[in-house]
């Protein structure tokens, strides 16, 4: 079911509005609705800038590393240990 929504703006914003919608060959209606999805989608998405400096941040930092198979023989090993962990 189709609910209808106003909205309020300026003359001029509109007008870029109607003009961007007439450059598509759509309604008005039309191309503020598919621009209200885009920007659903849009923040939805994942930040992916944020993301990556997360990762570049990570990657500044020196924390002990070793042998992959070593650390994971480790990591195992605690998982299996009867004592708990401190």
């Amino acid at each position: 079911m189709m609910k209808r929504l106003q909205v309020l703006m300026e003359e001029e914003e509109l007008r870029s509005i109607q003009l961007a919608a007439r450059r598509e060959r759509i309604t008005t209606a039309a191309w503020v609705r598919q621009r209200l999805r885009e920007a659903q989608i849009e923040r939805a998405r994942p930040d992916i800038a944020a993301k990556l400096a997360a990762i570049q941040e990570a990657y500044r930092h020196e924390g002990p590393t070793g042998d992959i198979g070593q650390m994971l023989a480790e990591i195992e090993g605690g998982y299996l240990s009867d004592e708990p962990a401190t």
